[in-house]
């Protein structure tokens, strides 16, 4: 906390050097009361009025302003007190009118700042919940496809069929492992599990898995919503064939599920999603790009499309079957995005839209 008078941030006190100091107030009121009295004082001698009036006269002078300067002083604290009643009650958006250069103007400022951390956190719970719903669907959903095939008989249940139900369970086991790493996301203490992995028969489980959701029949649960998208094209595009990445699969797996999912959604009847990876300019950094041919996305609204619960505002968005999702999917997969220290964003297209992943690959050891 700084003890200067010049300037101070929310919360901090404006110390004993300011002239509003509550202390300052309270020796002026004494002062004012002192010479009141002593002026009064000094009337009554010179024109010989009796005392007793000129007491009753201080005393009703000094009533008044301390009547005003407690009045000052308490009608703040009932409000401080209204409002921590609020927050007491689960209402976080209230908030203390911070306009006074005391130290009661440094309480409310306190009081302001407690109520927009308790309401970033209880923002952060309900999202955590959606984020966890959301992320658990794609795994069940594959895990549900396989068995639901395997049962109405259109799979055999071979060594293959049980591998890839084996792999989606793995999977639900180790999202079910993160959910502590997504309740600290923001305190920006979730590990990275990085690994040097070969990118094309990577991604080419990722498509497989996004193809099973896809294809489940009858409203299948996807990773961000309900969609019966039979009739939309996985393509594959990995340049050159033996590229590697240095970075965390399974959080990369996070990014391109989603992304992929997103576009399915926003794809036209009979279209076609591609899904390409480059090398990018630092050892074992990757560029990913997923396209769709859907009606892309406006320009103005480039910048919302990571936001959390953000749907977009195009007309009629979704592919035939979809109910639009959450609008958590492009959000998660910044957040992994992140946590690489990579970039993602929109990019320029001919048709549809294009999302861009640039990851940093393995760090370069300081000579």
């Amino acid at each position: 906390m700084s003890d200067g008078p010049a300037r101070r941030g929310p919360g901090e006190p404006w110390g004993g050097l300011s002239p509003f100091s509550i202390k300052t107030k309270l020796g002026a009121l004494v002062i004012i009361a002192v010479l009141i009295t002593t002026g009064l004082s000094m009337i009554a001698v010179r024109t010989q009025t009796e005392l007793r009036f000129i007491t009753v006269f201080s005393m009703i002078a000094t009533l008044l302003i301390t009547q005003f300067v407690a009045h000052s002083l308490t009608a703040p604290l009932d409000e401080m007190n209204a409002v921590a009643r609020s927050i007491s009650h689960g209402d976080y958006t209230r908030r203390v009118r911070d306009n006074r250069r005391d130290e009661l103007g440094d309480l409310a400022g306190t009081i302001n700042l407690m109520a927009d951390e308790l309401e970033a956190q209880d923002q952060q719970r309900k999202e955590l919940v959606a984020n966890v719903s959301h992320e658990l669907r794609t795994p069940i959903a594959g895990l549900r496809a396989v068995l639901e095939n395997v049962v109405d008989g259109i799979a055999e249940a071979d060594p293959e069929t049980m591998r890839t139900a084996l792999k989606q369970t793995e999977r639900l086991g180790r999202l079910v492992e993160t959910l502590l790493d997504l309740s600290r996301l923001d305190n920006g203490v979730v590990p990275l599990r990085l690994r040097r992995f070969e990118v094309w028969p990577y991604l080419s489980g990722v498509l497989k898995e996004a193809n099973m959701v896809s294809t489940a029949r009858g409203g299948m649960a996807s990773g961000s919503g309900s969609h019966t998208r039979t009739d939309v094209h996985l393509h594959l595009d990995v340049s050159p064939p033996e590229l590697t990445a240095h970075a965390d699969p399974e959080r990369i797996h996070q990014v391109v599920a989603n992304l992929i999912d997103n576009a399915i959604k926003h794809s036209p009847p009979h279209g076609r999603v591609t899904v390409k990876a480059r090398r990018g300019a630092h050892p074992e950094s990757l560029v990913l790009e997923v396209l769709d041919e859907g009606p892309g996305i406006p320009r103005s609204d480039w910048h919302r499309v990571f936001e959390r619960f953000n749907r977009g505002a195009v007309s009629r968005p979704h592919g035939p079957g979809s109910d639009g999702g959450t609008g958590l999917g492009l959000a998660i997969a910044r957040w992994a995005v992140d946590l690489h220290g990579g970039r993602i964003g929109v990019a320029e297209s001919e048709r549809g839209c294009r999302i861009l992943v640039t990851l940093p690959g393995q760090p370069s050891v300081p000579s």
